[in-house]
C-alpha cells in the first residue's frame, strides 16, 4: 500500500443481531477493501457474539451473515482484533469463535489466522494508531 492510504479501523461492539449495526459494518469493511483501503476490524463488548461459531438465525427470522467473515482474507482484511476482556466478561473463550485465516502472500500462501486476541490496553493502542476509526 501507498504511503497516502489512510488506515481505518471498524469497531464492533453490538450483538450481531438485533440491529443492523453489524451486517452494516461488514458490507462497509467490504466496500472499503475493494477500494483498496487499509481495513482492519475490532470486536469489543456484544460485538464479539459476532465472531462466534454456529450461530443459529432461524429463530428470530433473519439471514446468518456470520459465514462472509471467512471471506475477508479475499479482501485482504486479514487482522480481526478481539478484545480479550470482553471476552472474558462473556464467558468466551478464542475457541468459541470462527476459525478465520487468510492465506499470506509474503510466506509462501500460508494460511494464517486473522483474529488477534488482545488486551484492552493493546486495543486502545491498536485505535491511537488509525487514521480514521469508525464505530458501529
Amino acid at each position: 500500500m501507498s504511503e497516502d492510504v489512510k488506515k481505518f479501523l471498524y469497531v464492533n461492539r453490538k450483538a450481531p443481531y438485533g440491529t443492523i449495526y453489524a451486517q452494516e459494518s461488514l458490507e462497509v469493511v467490504l466496500i472499503g477493501a475493494a477500494f483498496d483501503q487499509d481495513v482492519e476490524m475490532a470486536f469489543l463488548d456484544d460485538g464479539v457474539f459476532q465472531l462466534t461459531k454456529n450461530q443459529d438465525t432461524k429463530g428470530v427470522g433473519l439471514k446468518n451473515f456470520s459465514p462472509t467473515f471467512r471471506a475477508l482474507g479475499d479482501y485482504e482484511v486479514t487482522k480481526l482484533y478481539v478484545e480479550q476482556e470482553s471476552l472474558d466478561e462473556r464467558g468466551l473463550t478464542l475457541d468459541d469463535l470462527q476459525d478465520i485465516q487468510y492465506e499470506d502472500e509474503d510466506d509462501d500462501w500460508a494460511e494464517k489466522p486473522s483474529i488477534r486476541v488482545v488486551s484492552r490496553a493493546e486495543m486502545g493502542k491498536i485505535m491511537a494508531n488509525q487514521d480514521v476509526v469508525l464505530s458501529f
